[in-house]
């Protein structure tokens, strides 16, 4: 069993919604208290008033995450709503599908701002409530698409995902004299909203090309950030793991289609 994180302070960017939800949830079910940062302040109005309905501690707020005064102004918000900062969960991402030959440079740069510059931004703007605390933990939404594979039409995306990790790695090191660890969780395909606006056909292919024959749940994701979080995983730091049902795993279709 984990060491329980009740009453810890966590914020979850992105949280109101796919996987920035399943997150919230799993951190607000084991009792932590949860600050929800979302860009729609009533997207993550919603979210919260169902989790508090559920008896869970969670709060709202809204954030630009590309932008330097809005990420302050979340992080000090939750500081005086929870009285710090323990948990950073740098998850909230955007994934336009564009092809470089159609793509607007300005999509590459909101793409970029969205997931790989507010990284950069979150973690340093909790830097001095780890400080303070004298730990603190930091869990990345990185993905498979960018380190490991890639797809047509999501370059800035993986672009992205791929730039979080080298973030990481260096941020690990300058982390370390705060006694703060970072890591990252890299989904494979989750079913979430976002998801479902591609179609059946592409949820069906994606799943069809999974060895366990499934998209993954949200709750897959927010149970690996949860475990980063914990005591448990005060050693591991820098590091990535890969939730995807064995998707990166076969050499092949036919590799699939022989299971």
């Amino acid at each position: 069993m984990l060491t329980s994180i009740k009453g810890k302070s966590v914020i979850v960017t992105g949280g109101s919604k796919g996987i920035g939800r399943g997150i919230a949830e799993v951190f607000a079910r084991q009792g932590a208290r949860v600050m929800i940062a979302a860009r729609g302040e009533q997207a993550a109005k919603i979210a919260a008033d169902q989790l508090n309905a559920q008896g869970c501690d969670v709060h709202h707020t809204t954030c630009d995450v590309s932008d330097w005064d809005s990420v302050q102004k979340m992080v000090e918000s939750t500081a005086v709503a929870f009285g710090g900062v323990d948990v950073l969960c740098a998850n909230a991402g955007a994934f336009p599908q564009t092809k470089m030959v159609e793509m607007d440079p300005a999509e590459w740069d909101q793409v970029m701002g969205t997931n790989l510059r507010s990284a950069f931004l979150t973690v340093k703007a909790c830097i001095p409530h780890f400080e303070k605390a004298g730990k603190g933990r930091v869990i990345l939404t990185s993905s498979i698409t960018g380190p490991i594979t890639g797809f047509p039409g999501w370059a800035h995306y993986g672009a992205s995902k791929a730039g979080q990790l080298g973030f990481m790695r260096t941020a690990c090191m300058e982390l370390a004299r705060y006694n703060t660890t970072i890591n990252a969780v890299m989904p494979g395909n989750i079913y979430t909203e976002g998801l479902q606006d591609l179609g059946q056909e592409y949820l069906d292919t994606m799943a069809a090309s999974i060895p366990l024959k499934r998209l993954g749940a949200v709750a897959d994701i927010g149970n690996a950030a949860l475990f980063f979080a914990s005591d448990e995983a005060a050693y591991i730091t820098g590091q990535q793991i890969v939730v995807d049902g064995g998707q990166t795993i076969p050499e092949s279709l036919e590799a699939i289609e022989s299971i």
